[in-house]
């Protein structure tokens, strides 16, 4: 029985060492770009950044070889942004208006990060949804509301801010603001813990999905383009007029909103050879990738290499030519 004891410890602590020259090697990969083992930083769960992620990730191992890749939850776009810097994610999925405030060094990020695109993808809808018992028509008359304005550090939290700054409003002194994921948001509003939310993601968002077909007429869009203007001329062109079709939850008539594009972005150290291969798998593995969600079939070759103020990474840059 000692025996058999000394035996396990040993063998335990011999893979204990293996698992730490592993983790060793893939920090080394990840800093180079060459890794093998590729993470992609995502978002709530039941958003589409990580539906889509997974996706992603599947077909990398599929059409990449000597690749495997795993889609991360996280609180999406800025903490992406600061995973793929600091080297704990290789690619992300980022909202266009967190990464331009990331190459300029502004908003969250005290200095310019080092981030290159990959592509430019579908536009990220921004979805108010409030309680009609709630009585609220427009952004301003979320004062006085208990209000989730997304996770902490994601794309979702920046605009709900600037939305309510745009609105006149105080995010900390006008509303009750709670800052929560999706899951917890939609929990919220079920519970009748929240009044409203706040919500940037492509369409359908599963987790809006199910806020809708749970509470039904319990529950209503708040339209946004009163909000346009203020918005675009405190933050630019990168906010834009959208629509959110009566079709995509069953809503009454379609909703007038604001759409931000989505990026992939990476570390400019990524190997541009696997730049190059992430961009040609987009396009050529885009069927696939539309079967996992419908918003990848909003990717267009053309709009692509759109990315301005990011720069397109050099391997991206030459698969556009």
């Amino acid at each position: 029985m000692r025996r058999l004891t000394v035996l396990l410890a040993a063998g335990t602590l011999l893979l204990s060492a293996c698992g730490g020259d592993r983790s060793a090697e893939q920090a080394a990969d990840r800093t180079t770009g060459g890794g093998k083992r590729l993470s992609i930083a995502t978002g709530n769960t039941t958003g589409v950044y990580y539906v889509l992620g997974g996706g992603l990730a599947d077909q990398i191992g599929k059409n990449l070889p000597g690749y495997q890749a795993t889609a991360e939850a996280t609180g999406a776009s800025v903490e992406n942004i600061q995973r793929v810097v600091k080297g704990d994610s290789d690619i992300a999925f980022t909202l266009a208006d967190s990464a331009a405030d990331a190459v300029a060094g502004k908003g969250s990020f005290t200095s310019p990060q080092p981030i290159r695109a990959i592509a430019r993808l579908y536009d990220n809808s921004t979805q108010v949804v409030a309680t009609t018992e709630a009585n609220v028509t427009s952004v301003a008359d979320l004062k006085g509301k208990r209000v989730s304005t997304g996770s902490p550090n994601s794309g979702t939290e920046v605009i709900a801010l600037r939305l309510l700054k745009a609105a006149g409003l105080d995010p900390d002194k006008d509303v009750t603001r709670q800052s929560l994921g999706l899951p917890e948001s939609v929990q919220g509003m079920k519970d009748g813990n929240l009044d409203a939310l706040v919500w940037s993601g492509g369409l359908p968002t599963p987790g809006i999905t199910d806020l809708f077909t749970s509470m039904k007429e319990k529950v209503a869009f708040v339209p946004l383009d009163a909000s346009l203007p203020a918005m675009q001329a405190e933050h630019g062109q990168v906010y834009a007029q959208g629509t959110i079709g009566k079709d995509v939850y069953s809503t009454p008539g379609d909703i007038p909103t604001i759409v931000v594009p989505n990026l992939l972005v990476v570390n400019e150290t990524m190997d541009p050879a696997l730049a190059e291969s992430l961009a040609r798998l987009l396009f050529d593995r885009k069927a696939e990738l539309e079967r996992v969600h419908p918003s990848a079939k909003s990717i267009t070759r053309e709009k692509a290499p759109m990315t301005e103020p990011v720069p397109l990474h050099d391997g991206a840059a030459t698969y556009y030519g």
